[in-house]
């Protein structure tokens, strides 16, 4: 008699066929499924299915910048993170790794480098040891705002779901050191401020397949702008279509606190959100990179508040696998590969597809004469009629 495989039997054992290769984790000992599924089943089978930590840490003079990224691309089976630090003008260093998707989702270590959630929505510690790209850190975020949820981003291109993410940021502060070829910043928690953006779901990472009929490009317009006040922060998020068309549009506010321990753990508000937001941008001449800017917050009774945005430090998000030729995010590198590079973010061509995406250090004054600090993340792609782009990746005139 002919055997059947353990968990291979269609509808003579009731279960359907299916491999039963086992996927179980310390997680599912915990009451928290949200589908019949283990914690590992993602609740869609895309293959662009991500979970994502983020952080950014900048001095706040503008002198120096850091940000590091780490992933789990679940059907893809990868894990993989990056680290990127540029120093005043300086040239920007750059640290890769990328393994098989460990089955236990609390292992986040790859390689040289691991996560440690010390404290959930609190503290986080990022180690990096000493490895051939000659980049190591030992850091600790210290959150200062609660976890603050931004609108659910849900984007389509035709029929086709490009992004639907949930994303939450927290604004916070680092300690620690990193080392660098050539040099290291000591990291203190009186001058460095940070940015964590924690997001999850469906975004295009990893080799692009062509299926059924080629698609046009399309456009893509982002904006993003986490700023940190004396007493509170302010967050502005955009999708733009090409002629300025809200796709995604959010603006708020949330208190700072002065530590970890003085967050609620329990508050029914976490941030006042806005009617809406908009943007005024300049642009350096040749480039899509952002020269000045305006952000409005407009409240819901109809009030403005102008921000002003002025530039002072450019970090490349190739660094962090953004549009990177050889180290995008969710990109099969084997088993686990380490990498390194430096460049010089001053020499790059602007309008090249990897070099388009920024983040700025900024300073930043408001209508009521406060100020702050933060960062402006931008991306523009193709045509936006606004701001005289008329072309996949023209320069500003």
């Amino acid at each position: 008699m002919e055997s059947w495989p353990r968990g291979e039997r269609d509808s003579v054992g009731g279960r359907g066929w299916q491999y039963c290769e086992t996927v179980l984790n310390r997680f599912d000992d915990y009451p928290i499924h949200q589908t019949p599924e283990p914690i590992a089943h993602p609740a869609t089978s895309n293959p662009n299915f991500y979970d994502r930590t983020w952080f950014n840490g900048y001095r706040s003079d503008g002198s120096a910048y850091f940000g590091f990224g780490m992933a789990v691309y679940p059907h893809r089976g990868i894990m993989d993170c990056h680290f990127s630090i540029r120093v005043a003008d300086g040239p920007q260093h750059c640290f890769y790794a990328s393994r098989r998707a460990p089955r236990d989702r609390t292992d986040t270590t790859i390689g040289p480098c691991r996560l440690e959630v010390a404290e959930p929505l609190r503290q986080t510690r990022l180690i990096i040891d000493d490895n051939d790209s000659g980049i190591s850190c030992d850091l600790t975020f210290s959150a200062r705002t609660s976890a603050i949820e931004e609108g659910r981003q849900t984007l389509r291109r035709g029929q086709q779901v490009m992004l639907d993410a949930t994303r939450f940021a927290q604004f916070g502060r680092w300690s620690g050191r990193v080392d660098y070829p050539g040099g290291h910043v000591d990291v203190d928690e009186e001058t460095w401020r940070a940015t964590k953006d924690r997001s999850w779901g469906i975004r295009p990472v990893g080799e692009r397949v062509q299926i059924g009929a080629p698609k046009p490009l399309g456009s893509v317009f982002f904006l993003w702008a986490p700023l940190q006040w004396d007493d509170h922060v302010s967050h502005a998020v955009f999708f733009d279509g090409p002629h300025c068309e809200a796709l995604i549009r959010e603006g708020l506010t949330a208190p700072l606190y002065q530590s970890t321990a003085d967050i609620p753990d329990d508050v029914d508000q976490v941030a006042t959100v806005m009617s809406t937001a908009a943007h005024r941008l300049d642009y350096q001449p040749g480039t899509r990179w952002v020269q000045r800017g305006e952000i409005d917050l407009i409240g819901l009774g109809g009030d403005v508040r102008t921000i002003t945005v002025e530039p002072r430090l450019r970090f490349q998000f190739k660094g962090l696998g953004y549009g990177h030729q050889d180290w995008a995010q969710g990109m099969w590198k084997g088993e686990l590969a380490v990498a390194g590079e430096s460049f010089n973010p001053d020499e790059l061509d602007p309008l090249a597809p990897d070099n388009i995406h920024v983040q700025h250090v900024v300073e930043v004054g408001d209508s009521a004469g406060r100020s702050g600090v933060g960062v402006l993340e931008h991306l523009i792609i193709g045509p936006y009629e606004p701001y005289g782009f008329t072309d996949l990746l023209d320069g500003a005139d």
